[in-house]
């Protein structure tokens, strides 16, 4: 794929194999440039010495796993680069720990064994198909929602908390919604 050797990539895993495995697949697709770290505090100093496009984080490392590095990289006042796409790889696809990475503020996710393939599709999503940053009280991230259907929207409210917030601000008797 043109422009890919212009991309710098951090791949971030404690299993040294599987780092090599990802970096070989990085380097035979043309990533430019590609640096590596075994946890996310080297990750962290890997990242104040140069941003990266792309971060590849692993969910199971420790001391540091890919969720609390991704929340790190969020939301931390000294982080280099909070918007930084990251993409979180991990062998345990069950409902929560998919809801975990996703809640931790993580672009897309890759089940293993991975392949070259769907690694470069996370790579063109996040570059081609970026989602808006949300910063919340309780989230800061890419928005979760992947769909366009609610882009232009112009009914009712869609949450009833938005009704009641609604209510509260007119004085107006509360509306129920499903």
């Amino acid at each position: 794929m043109p422009g890919l050797n212009s991309l710098h990539v951090l791949v971030v895993d404690d299993n040294p194999h599987m780092r090599s495995i990802v970096v070989a697949i990085l380097r035979g697709v043309g990533i430019g440039i590609v640096k590596e770290a075994s946890d996310g505090a080297d990750a962290m100093e890997v990242m104040r010495a140069g941003v990266p496009d792309i971060v590849i984080v692993d969910l199971n490392m420790f001391p540091i796993d890919g969720l609390e590095f991704t929340q790190m990289i969020r939301t931390a006042v000294d982080s280099p680069f909070p918007f930084v796409p990251i993409i979180m790889m991990t062998g345990h696809t069950e409902r929560t720990k998919v809801t975990a990475a996703r809640d931790s503020g993580v672009n897309e996710l890759v089940a293993k064994p991975i392949s070259a393939k769907t690694l470069l599709d996370r790579i063109v999503a996040v570059i081609d198909r970026p989602r808006s940053f949300v910063k919340t009280a309780t989230y800061t991230g890419p928005c979760r929602r992947r769909g366009t259907s609610g882009k232009d929207y112009v009914g009712k409210l869609r949450r009833k908390s938005d009704n009641q917030a609604k209510n509260a601000q007119t004085n107006e008797p509360k509306e129920e919604t499903a």
